[in-house]
């Protein structure tokens, strides 16, 4: 007998390839972070490593919430209860972040002109 841990729910693996893509998408964040570190500090001084620290606790958070919400998802789909889940605050919480992000650049582009 098999473990639902492990048993595949979909066969073409929608769950695995979401899961996968909030992975990279904590990958992207996590690496723009430190870019932002290693480069911004010369121009904005110590704000840049603040703004870097807070780009790699948010891609810690995306890779841990991604990782809890695909395991809540596994489970709800194997067990065969109805359940949907419906919560949006990831792509909420990234979304805010992007717009954070944009926004600083704006400022910065037009501050330094």
């Amino acid at each position: 007998m098999s473990d639902d841990r492990e048993r595949v729910f979909d066969p073409g693996l929608q769950p695995e390839r979401t899961a996968l893509a909030w992975q990279r998408t904590a990958l992207a964040l996590a690496g723009g972070s430190v870019v932002i570190m290693r480069i911004l500090p010369g121009v904005i001084g110590g704000a840049a490593l603040a703004l870097g620290f807070a780009g790699l606790a948010l891609a810690l958070g995306v890779l841990a919430g991604s990782h809890l919400r695909y395991r809540r998802q596994h489970r709800a789909l194997t067990s065969g209860e109805p359940g949907v889940l419906r919560s949006g605050w990831p792509v909420a919480a990234l979304t805010a972040a992007t717009l954070f992000v944009g926004v600083l650049c704006l400022l910065f582009v037009l501050l330094r002109a």
